[in-house]
């Protein structure tokens, strides 16, 4: 075997900035060829026989460190393992913590630890040590209170810590056994130490109104409460606002027809639409008449996408700017919104509400007519929104209920019906990639308890807005891009070979034809073709684990899902601080080229709004991670309240689909509420069960019985643990398999749940999430 690559592989892995990749990213990087990778591969191997380069966590291939010390969060594993995220993600990748070497920490601790070496199953690999804890990540934990044997103790809430608290002096705050409350820890738990705390806050007793609500903000630690300087200071804004000032330095677009389409309890409105439509001139400048229908070639369209300017009213590093940095997003509960901005702003002076003259930041967006982009425009503007729709309305009108409606609004819905659908062609044909993900909308009754479920509105004008949004984003990028500005991008990383390979082998597994390298349009085509099919929530699923997380980051990556090469966020700055930042910088380009001139003969330089790298990397960490803690805290409380529902109904049946098979048990989705609930081994019929992670599927030694994902099976809820958020289920019946067949059949939506039996992590990076996530 040769060595050709021994050198080059040791020089690369050393150069400084090297971020650890797996195999398959790592020989990309090198520019290795595809006829090459066969020995490259042997390469790799040989190095790390001889302990000279080790895989990391993630199997991320690193240069040998035992001895060197890493600061980062620890992530506890329920088993008894965890990883060590690092602060730097160029420093190494995430640090495998084996069971008794994390001290006391518990998720969410930054810690000091040494890089060691193990050998595993792949080699020489590398774990880590806690040294010890740097800081406490979380201090106080949220749970039931117990009075057991004589002790009390309060079993925490969630997936954060999985030993009870032992408390004393319960009368201090005068909880009783089975109350929800809120303990602050002073002895951490160790080996042979139980944890020790003293209760802090008593929330109320379980299923009371409000409680749960409280419990998950306390529990994520969720800022409810807007500081009083914050408030005074938007306050002074709105007793400041000169709408006559504004319209001297604004174009005005009052008189424009220009709407809104939101849910029907949306409350902040930060997005409103027009489009014209008018003739074009072919290449000798020659004006040809548009068809009436608007599909000739010489059709033109521009979109104007007009969003809230809450820049004009959040100043950099005042009180409200701090505040809206520190929370980084809305929080969108079931009945309960925490804005990020007060709502005398929020509900008020921002939103784009009916008939009310509102600052906005306008993308004026030209389309061919097979809409592609031919120029984009920006501008500060003065809108009045002439009429505000919800999706339900618009989606009337679209098919055909029509009446009492002004003509303009008809005539502007039936142009956005049409752009909108040239422009999803367009994307799909470049390689977008939607995931059909479920969305319920809970029914409560006037106790905020839930009483029912439906199917979330998915009417078209979703889209319609969605495919708007998207373009408006990837318009503001491409200039902040183009013009050399460093901002924050929306970055959604292709899928490593590895993770491709692996989506592939598990298909196949499953029955379906797939080349071993997955190109988009095979993942396309696949999507397609598993619609209305009881597989179909796996396979989208698996393809949702295979994609790496959307994230905030200054990186000039783009966003796979989205097949857009430069991306941002731009369109919600009401409810998301990065979008806020994406405005602060188009006000300077604009105000730059108002003022290049005047600029120059001061002998000045251009206005700019430069932010320094590490700062944006900085902010772009710590928004991704309040949009996670958000979007876990929004699940959270939505899980609670279905849980709450269905522990009135233990003992009752129902048909569900297999989502996901671990060494523990098989889970399986509830068909109305798309909530995951557990059946364990010993659950299943009777006989010893064989787990085949890798076919996704679990066999009975004796009976040869099969349960795969995607098969239909009769299950009985047996128990339902609010606070460990579990649903327990027994099998009763094997009803049927899933068809494996492989003809064309019609769409049904994955669960949010991410199991273990498909390939590995991420968000919902779809376009639909995008929307979902762009407001409830």
């Amino acid at each position: 075997m040769s060595d050709r690559f021994h050198e080059r592989i040791l020089r690369f892995l050393a150069r400084p900035g090297y971020r650890p990749v797996k195999l398959r990213p790592l020989a990309r990087q090198m520019g290795i060829a595809e006829e090459e990778y066969g020995e490259f591969r042997e390469s790799v191997d040989a190095l790390r026989r001889v302990g000279r380069v080790v895989f990391g966590g993630g199997n991320a291939l690193v240069l040998p460190e035992a001895g060197r010390t890493l600061i980062g969060v620890y992530r506890a594993n329920p088993r008894g393992f965890g990883f060590v995220v690092p602060e730097d993600p160029a420093s190494h990748a995430d640090l495998f913590i084996p069971p008794g070497a994390a001290l006391d920490a518990v998720t969410g601790d930054t810690v000091e630890c040494t890089i060691e070496r193990r050998t595993g199953r792949e080699g020489k690999m590398l774990s880590g040590r806690i040294r010890r804890i740097i800081t406490r990540g979380h201090n106080r934990f949220v749970g039931a209170l117990v009075h057991d044997a004589g002790r009390w103790f309060v079993r925490p809430d969630g997936n954060r810590l999985h030993v009870p608290i032992l408390v004393a002096d319960v009368g201090a705050k005068h909880a009783r056994d089975g109350d929800q409350v809120v303990v602050e820890i002073i002895q951490y738990p160790g080996e042979g130490r139980p944890a020790r705390g003293v209760i802090v806050e008593r929330l109320g007793a379980a299923g009371e109104r409000g409680v749960d609500v409280r419990g998950i903000i306390r529990q994520f630690q969720l800022r409810d409460e807007i500081p009083p300087a914050a408030l005074e200071e938007a306050r002074r804004v709105v007793d400041r606002f000169d709408l006559r000032k504004e319209l001297a330095r604004r174009e005005d677009l009052r008189d424009e027809p220009i709407i809104t389409i939101d849910p029907d309890d949306a409350r902040d409105f930060d997005d409103a639409i027009s489009i014209r439509r008018f003739d074009a001139p072919d290449a000798q400048g020659v004006l040809h008449r548009r068809p009436a229908d608007g599909r000739g070639p010489h059709a033109v369209w521009e979109l104007g996408v007009h969003i809230a300017d809450v820049s004009a009213f959040v100043r950099p590093d005042g009180a409200l700017d701090e505040e809206a940095r520190e929370r980084g997003n809305s929080v969108y509960f079931p009945r309960y919104v925490i804005p990020m901005l007060p709502e005398i702003l929020s509900n008020g002076l921002c939103s784009l509400q009916e008939g009310e003259p509102r600052l906005c930041k306008s993308a004026f967006i030209r389309y061919d007519a097979h809409g592609r982009v031919v120029s984009t425009r920006f501008a500060n503007t003065v809108i009045r929104s002439m009429k505000r729709l919800t999706y339900r309305q618009a989606q009337a009108v679209l098919d055909g209920r029509r009446g009492g409606w002004a003509p303009e609004v008809l005539r502007l819905l039936d142009d956005m019906n049409a752009l909108a659908r040239t422009i999803q062609k367009r994307r799909v044909a470049d390689g977008m990639i939607s995931l059909d993900l479920p969305e319920i909308e809970l029914v409560f009754d006037d106790h905020d308890r839930v009483i029912d479920a439906h199917p979330a509105d998915d009417s078209f004008t979703h889209t319609i807005i969605e495919m708007f949004m998207v373009e408006a984003n990837e318009a503001v990028a491409r200039l902040l891009a183009g013009a050399r500005i460093p901002f924050l991008r929306r970055i959604h990383p292709e899928p490593d070979a590895e993770s491709g390979e692996t989506l592939s082998r598990f298909l196949r597994v499953a029955g379906h034809e797939l080349p071993r390298k997955l190109e988009r349009r095979d993942v396309q085509r696949l999507l397609a073709r598993l619609k209305g099919r009881p597989e179909s929530y796996a396979v989208n699923l698996a393809v949702l684990k295979s994609m790496e997380q959307a994230v905030y980051s200054p990186e000039h990556d783009g966003h796979y899902a989205l097949a857009s090469d430069c991306y941002t966020h731009f369109t919600s700055p009401i409810r998301r601080y990065t979008d806020l930042t994406i405005h602060r910088l188009l006000d300077h380009y604009l105000a730059g080229e108002r003022s290049d001139d005047r600029a120059h003969r001061r002998g000045g330089r251009r206005r700019r709004a430069d932010v320094d790298g590490e700062d944006l990397v900085s902010l772009g960490r710590h928004l991704s991670f309040t949009e996670r803690r958000a979007a876990d805290a929004e699940r959270e409380l939505k899980n609670v309240k279905i849980l709450q529902l269905l522990s009135q109904h233990v003992g009752e049946s129902f048909s569900g689909v297999v989502t996901g098979v671990a060494n523990f048990g098989v889970f399986v989705q509830h068909p109305k509420y798309l909530l995951d609930g557990l059946v364990g081994l010993d659950a299943l019929p009777d006989d010893y069960w064989n787990v085949d992670s890798r076919a996704g599927c679990v066999v009975g030694e004796r009976t040869r019985q099969r349960i795969a994902i995607g098969d239909v099976v009769e299950v009985e809820i047996a128990d339902v643990d609010i606070g460990a958020r579990q649903l327990n289920l027994r099998i009763r019946r094997l009803r049927h398999r899933a068809a494996r067949s492989e003809k064309p059949a019609a769409h049904d939506r994955p669960s949010r749940s991410a199991r273990k039996t498909t390939p590995k992590r991420g968000p919902r990076p779809s376009v639909r999430r995008e929307r979902r996530r762009r407001r409830r």
